[in-house]
Formats: C-alpha cells, sequence, structure tokens
C-alpha cells in the first residue's frame, strides 16, 4: 500500500509517496518552503501543493511540529500560534479532500526509525531527537510510542530551553564549529539520560547526515547513532502514522 507522507518542518514541507510495506518512496521527494507566517491557512495551501505535485488523491499521513491530543493542536513550534486548538486534520483534509492524519513529526520520524532504521528490533527505552530548526523528541517503550513528549523544550543549562542550545539553527546562527556545537548536544543528553536512562539515542534530521562530523564528539553512557532513514523519516513516519491510526483506532483515522 501507498501512502502519501508529508514532513511540515519549520523551513520546509517535504513530502513523497511511501510504501508503507518497505519503508521507502515510489518517487522523488518534493520539497516547498514553508510559508512565512505558517499560520494554518498558509501550511494548508501548502501541503495541497505538495500533494498536487503527485496528482494525489489517497490517503495523506501529515508531521506537524505540534503535541496533537486527540486531533487537536496544542502546542505551535515553529509554526503559527494560530495552530492553536483546531483539529489539524480537518484542516488538512478540507484543503487535499483527501483522508489525512496528523501526527507530531517527531513521533512520526521515530515510527520510521524503529519500523525501518537505527531503532528496528530495539526493546527498553529508545529516544529519538531530531536536531533542526529546533529539537523534536520521540520515545518508545519496548516498541510503544510515548506521543508529544516535546522534550526539546526542557529547561537545561540554568534555565534555558534546550532547543535555545542546542538544535541545529544554533549551530548555525552562531556559526560554531562542530566540536563546540557537539557540546552542546552533549550537554543536552546528559539531562535525558539523568531522568530518563534510556537504553539508545538515535539522532534525527536534517544534520544526520553529517553525523560523523558530530557524534565522535560526544561522550555519553547511553549508545547514540545517527537516524538510518535520515531526513525522509518524518516523510515515511507520516505515512506509517496512517496506517497505524487505521488498524489500530477501530478504522477512524485520528492519532494519538
Amino acid at each position: 500500500m501507498v501512502v502519501l507522507g508529508i514532513d511540515i518542518g519549520g523551513s520546509g514541507i517535504k513530502g513523497a509517496p511511501v510504501d508503507i510495506e518497505r519503508g521507502t518512496l515510489t518517487d522523488e521527494r518534493h520539497r516547498i518552503p514553508t510559508p512565512q507566517p505558517a499560520t494554518p491557512q498558509a501550511v494548508a495551501k501548502t501541503v495541497a501543493a505538495v500533494a498536487k505535485h503527485f496528482r494525489w488523491r489517497g490517503p495523506i499521513g501529515c508531521g506537524l511540529p505540534s503535541a496533537i491530543q486527540h486531533g487537536i493542536v496544542r502546542t505551535a513550534a515553529n509554526i503559527s500560534g494560530e495552530w492553536l486548538g483546531l483539529e489539524a486534520r480537518k484542516v488538512f483534509e478540507d484543503a487535499t479532500g483527501s483522508e489525512v492524519v496528523v501526527i507530531n513529526d517527531a513521533d512520526a520520524a521515530g515510527y520510521a526509525e524503529m519500523h525501518f532504521g537505527a531503532g528496528r528490533g530495539r526493546s527498553g527505552v529508545v529516544m529519538l531527537l531530531t536536531l533542526g530548526t529546533g529539537i523534536g523528541s520521540a520515545v518508545f517503550v519496548n516498541g510503544h510510542l510515548l506521543p508529544n513528549t516535546e522534550l526539546g523544550h526542557l529547561e537545561i543549562m540554568g534555565g534555558r530551553e534546550a532547543e535555545k542550545w542546542a538544535a541545529d539553527s544554533v549551530r548555525e546562527a552562531k556559526d560554531l564549529g562542530w566540536k563546540k556545537w557537539a557540546e552542546r548536544v552533549q550537554d543536552y543528553l546528559r539531562h535525558l539520560e539523568h531522568w530518563f536512562w534510556p537504553d539508545l539515542f538515535i539522532i534525527g534530521g536534517g544534520v544526520s547526515k553529517k553525523a560523523d562530523k558530530f557524534l565522535p564528539h560526544i561522550e555519553l553512557n547511553t549508545p547514540i547513532v545517527a537516524a538510518k532513514l535520515q531526513n525522509e523519516a518524518g516523510i515515511i513516519g507520516a505515512a506509517l502514522a496512517w496506517e497505524h491510526a487505521r488498524q489500530h483506532h477501530g478504522g477512524k483515522v485520528t492519532l494519538p
């Protein structure tokens, strides 16, 4: 079965049809810059443009940088506050004419890595962190997702928000070298170690393609690896979320 997966990020909205049995893209991904401000109307219009690019008429899974509780947007990280309180699924269904499921973007990436990537077959506590415009998190316990953890907003370093200390956007804005930035990422991950005692860290997001430049500089008690699906994880996981919702919610396509 093929589902259109769409990953809505702070800088770009990316999508592609996904073979959810194999966890592979069936066409080259299409990217459009995220509109600024990222209002519901503007983002929905862009998602519809991605679907139109593929002449898509089937189901769609969307990863949104928000906590999604029973389909309702509860936080707005790197998107407009106008999203708060909206039923995201309906916003996208009205724009695309397709059946849509919406999930937190990092949770989507986590689904992909647990099914087809670095977390496949791993038990215990696995934490995926996406380091990009902000920091997203997905936590799995013996393969089961704990949704909407939003651990990029934890306070570290004397009250500083984690993603304002260690996101990849901070590295770029401050022109930090890889080793210096790795020290910041290490500060953050040691904080997570202290509270959660994970069995594995997976580092995702676009920066995962350059993992060899910073992971060797990070020293932890917990094993740490780069996401195998790299920047495609969000697209693949969003598509998987649609299938998960269909199977586990009595045919009602809503998450979590």
